[in-house]
């Protein structure tokens, strides 16, 4: 019966964590501090302290911070199902409405772009932060600007 308290409890940190960096957070913040705040009255704060920790992290550490998060949330799920503070099937139900978050919310790897309206001569690049990048285009004339039809000949 512990395996199975300590997978769901794995399975409901990980949903929970990963969910954080989503645009869903605010539904399932309110799910979360539903289920738990009768047994413990901070969870709100908790929860949005291990989701600024998981905002913070960058590149470097991204991996390492979740990884953290994920393990800290397992452990206090799992001591909350051993102890009946927490039922599995109120897990269960809340892991349920948090899966159809998970299926709906946008995915980062996954970026489509349609470009309408006037024409392009060169890559057009739509994006909130963008660094390193390089562009070659091949086989096209640099554009003539207006300073370079001013210059002497």
């Amino acid at each position: 019966m512990d395996t199975e308290l300590a997978t769901l409890a794995a399975s409901g940190a990980t949903t929970l964590v990963s969910l954080m960096v989503t645009d869903s957070w605010a539904r399932v913040r309110e799910l979360f501090v539903g289920l738990l705040s009768p047994t413990a009255p901070a969870v709100g704060a908790d929860l949005d302290g291990t989701r600024d920790r998981v905002l913070a992290a960058d590149a470097d550490t991204s991996a390492r911070t979740r990884r953290e998060a994920t393990a800290e949330w397992h452990e206090h799920l799992h001591h909350l199902l051993r102890t009946g503070s927490v039922t599995r099937e109120d897990l269960r139900a809340v892991l349920a409405l948090l899966r159809q978050l998970d299926v709906s919310a946008p995915r980062p790897d996954v970026v489509h772009n349609d470009i309408s309206g006037g024409v392009q001569h060169g890559p057009v690049i739509q994006a909130g932060r963008v660094s390193g990048l390089t562009l070659h285009t091949w086989g096209q004339a640099p554009a003539v600007g207006p300073s370079d039809s001013a210059s002497p000949r």
